[in-house]
């Protein structure tokens, strides 16, 4: 798909985050706008489907969801549903294999969710017991920036989740700012409960949120990480401080 293909009007908001973020809270968030749609996770399926890797669930999300990275794609950059203004796409960066093309990245409005690599891999490792490099999304996430940089010849807007619990209200409007729509109020806070629009993996991973009504308070995490899973951190830090310096900030 050529980066030269105009997309139709709107704006569509490609979120790239890696796993156990607050990447669902912002989903509600954006998703609690009355201008905006969301699509939780489009390229589940297909990774699911050419990795093989063991998901709660996989074979019930590969049979409902879409195995082909281009139909994907075709939707993402294409007309946003229900004649919104605003779609907000939650990416996990991992979904993104080798084989696909990038090129349409440039069609859409892409920004980067960040978390310390060390709280990452600390609350992964509670649900997971083998956990590896590529699972923290992290070296994919600084790969998919630089190529967004290339293809648009500017920086995309980065924000850590240790800031946005810190300061939801001021983060949100620095990155709506970035992305360049007005800020809405109504992305502080949502209504309890499940959505139509969550993944059917919701029901192994989004208890949390489901109970949320906003942004938690940021809590310190303790980080001291058994021995086996220091390397893990050590092969990511570099890449996840080099995105933390570029950060946006309230």
């Amino acid at each position: 798909m050529s980066a030269s293909l105009a997309a139709p009007g709107g704006t569509r908001v490609a979120m790239w985050s890696g796993p156990r973020n607050i990447s669902t809270a912002m989903m509600r968030a954006w998703e609690n706008r009355p201008d905006t749609v969301v699509w939780d996770e489009p390229l589940y399926a297909y990774y699911l489907s050419r990795t093989g890797i063991a998901h709660p669930g996989a074979g019930e999300v590969i049979a409902a969801g879409e195995p082909d990275w281009r139909a994907v794609v075709a939707r993402c950059v294409g007309e946003i549903p229900d004649g919104r203004a605003i779609y907000f796409q939650k990416h996990m960066t991992h979904h993104v294999l080798d084989e696909m093309g990038r090129d349409w990245l440039a069609q859409v409005s892409n920004c980067f969710l960040i978390r310390d690599p060390r709280e990452v891999i600390a609350s992964y490792a509670r649900v997971r017991d083998d956990v590896t490099v590529a699972d923290l999304g992290v070296l994919q996430q600084t790969d998919l920036f630089d190529r967004v940089a290339a293809l648009t010849g500017s920086t995309p807007p980065v924000v850590d989740s240790r800031d946005v619990l810190m300061n939801p209200e001021g983060m949100l409007r620095a990155l709506c700012d970035a992305l360049g729509v007005a800020f809405s109020a109504r992305m502080l806070n949502w209504p309890p409960g499940a959505r139509s629009s969550d993944g059917l993996w919701a029901r192994y991973w989004y208890a949390s949120v489901e109970r949320s009504t906003g942004f938690e308070p940021y809590l310190p995490r303790a980080c001291d990480l058994p021995a086996h899973l220091m390397p893990l951190a050590e092969a990511c830090m570099a890449d996840y401080e080099r995105l933390h310096r570029l950060r946006l900030q309230a």
